[in-house]
């Protein structure tokens, strides 16, 4: 999976390495054909039903086009509609040609209400056509390492060479996630946008799944029921698909409750105790909490991220740590210097 890296710059620490998969507990038994639920912190895969076999993936296809999107910004301008995207068969916003709607509308109604008509607009206008729009969605696919999946289309609409695969729908939402707009619109519940169009979230988990904020249901008759979900707890997301599943709102609530029933508390910092020993062997106490959700035998990595102050000065400002889990971020702790005597 390519992520966007953080390159920590100080000292380190690391205190402990990633475990491999451990058997915690037997998974839910589900329906689905295929499916993963994924660590989105490492990239682990906790549960998975064939999740490289590639397949039709209906209106998921809409996280790439969503993600895109978002990563393209403007979301304040207006867009005309254009004639292509009016009258697309399937689920619709029922736009009309020459209508004025922003971009952040049409990202609404490709995300909640599963417009094909919105999604394709929002591709012209994204990349100047649908074939320029699908093709930025092969490259990024490419350069994100989704090595069985291919796009034909901005929307899903079953044809010939618009396929993915679970895990790679898995590895797409983590990096989408990572957008603070992508996570913004698709956890959104409703809306209303241009022309009085009322909008309601077709994804049933935002209400009924703790910690759920979104992502993308998919349905065509040949695909079947799709659901990607990704929901957050004590500081540890995690990522769930299934893919051609009649029983997919009540398979994602006990993936994901098994899931995150891998992982135990423990608390990483307490306020004025040692964190960590800095190069040198000063000690750095901690001036924060910190709790995590950590899979058995799994341990944090801690950077010391030196402040200004260079003097040793117990009790002194003496920068910050902070704790990382694979290649993210999890959480950063003010220290202090210890008192050596």
């Amino acid at each position: 999976m390519k992520r966007i890296l953080l390159l920590l710059t100080g000292f380190f620490l690391t205190v402990g390495c990633l475990c491999g998969p451990v058997d915690a507990g037997a998974a839910p038994a589900v329906s689905a054909g295929r499916g993963v639920v994924m660590d989105a912190d490492t990239g682990e895969l906790l549960w998975s039903r064939h999740p490289d076999t590639p397949g039709l993936i209906a209106s998921t296809t809409k996280i790439m086009t969503a993600y895109l999107a978002c990563e393209a910004g403007e979301l304040e301008r207006r867009v005309s509609i254009p004639p292509e995207a009016v009258g697309v068969e399937g689920s619709s916003l029922y736009l009309r040609e020459g209508e004025l709607l922003s971009r952040e509308e049409l990202l609404l109604g490709t995300m909640l209400q599963s417009g094909n008509d919105a999604a394709l607009a929002l591709a012209i206008d994204t990349a100047g056509s649908e074939a320029a729009f699908v093709a930025r969605m092969n490259e990024t696919a490419r350069s994100l390492g989704l090595q069985n999946t291919h796009y034909a289309n901005p929307h899903g609409l079953d044809m010939e060479g618009n396929y993915g695969s679970a895990r790679d729908l898995a590895l797409l939402t983590a990096q989408a996630l990572q957008n603070p707009d992508f996570r913004r619109v698709s956890a959104t519940r409703a809306a209303v946008v241009t022309g009085n169009r009322a909008l309601s979230n077709h994804n049933k988990l935002l209400w009924r799944c703790p910690g759920c904020i979104g992502v993308k249901t998919g349905y065509t008759r040949a695909a079947g029921r799709l659901l990607v979900s990704a929901a957050e707890r004590e500081g540890r997301r995690l990522i769930c698909v299934t893919i051609n599943d009649p029983n997919d709102w009540e398979d994602h609530i006990a993936l994901l409750d098994w899931g995150f029933e891998q992982f135990e508390r423990r608390q990483v910092a307490v306020d004025g105790k040692l964190l960590m020993r800095a190069p040198g062997g000063a000690g750095l106490l901690a001036r924060a909490n910190l709790t995590l959700l950590l899979r058995p035998g799994e341990e944090p990595r801690l950077v010391f991220l030196p402040g200004l102050i260079s003097d040793l000065i117990p009790g002194a400002d003496a920068g910050s740590v902070r704790v990382c889990l694979g290649g993210s971020v999890v959480g950063e702790i003010p220290v202090c210097w210890e008192n050596s005597k």
